[in-house]
């Protein structure tokens, strides 16, 4: 019996992505249960975006096996999409596109249209989910958080660099 907290785990390269989840689904991985990406642009070597997708065989409860595809996509590249292998994938890309600005190419979801907006509302700008993304909310009310070292009424500065959270843009950004 297989242990079911096992994951396996492969790393391909973006020309192989499509070939191996084919490949995946042909060694029994038949269920898809996700495709997302992660932010991986400010790491010094391969800057770019990890797409995951997670498989699972389920033929049986006790044959329950997992499968991890990671490949690693340049910010402005695009992928194969996986939707002509799992029509399920076809809301995952959307999202991923919409979120980080990656494309898919080949994406088909059966209604003749191409990647198009899914979450964010009408005119919204911007790629949510990048490390780059500035947060507008941060940029209009200060930061709720406890107050860095030396900003507190009670204590005396220590000299210290005061760090401002991700996504919190220069005090000078903005309308005014």
């Amino acid at each position: 019996m297989n242990d079911p907290a096992a994951v396996q785990r492969r790393e391909v390269s973006p020309q192989e992505w499509v070939a191996s989840v084919e490949g995946a689904r042909t060694e029994g991985f038949t269920f898809f249960d996700w495709l997302t990406a992660v932010d991986q642009t400010d790491v010094e070597d391969a800057p770019g975006f990890d797409v995951v997708c997670h498989l699972m065989d389920g033929s049986t409860p006790k044959s329950l096996r997992r499968l991890m595809i990671r490949t690693r996509v340049p910010d402005g590249g695009t992928l194969g999409s996986i939707t002509p292998v799992f029509r399920g994938a076809a809301w995952h890309e959307r999202e991923t596109h919409e979120m980080f600005g990656l494309g898919f190419d080949g994406f088909d979801d059966g209604t003749g249209q191409d990647l198009r907006p899914l979450l964010l509302p009408d005119g919204f700008e911007g790629t949510p989910l990048r490390k780059s993304f500035v947060l507008a909310a941060r940029a209009s009310k200060a930061w709720p958080g406890a107050k860095e070292p030396g900003e507190s009424e009670h204590s005396k500065p220590t000299g210290r660099r005061r760090v401002s959270a991700p996504g919190v843009p220069d005090a000078d950004w903005g309308p005014r």
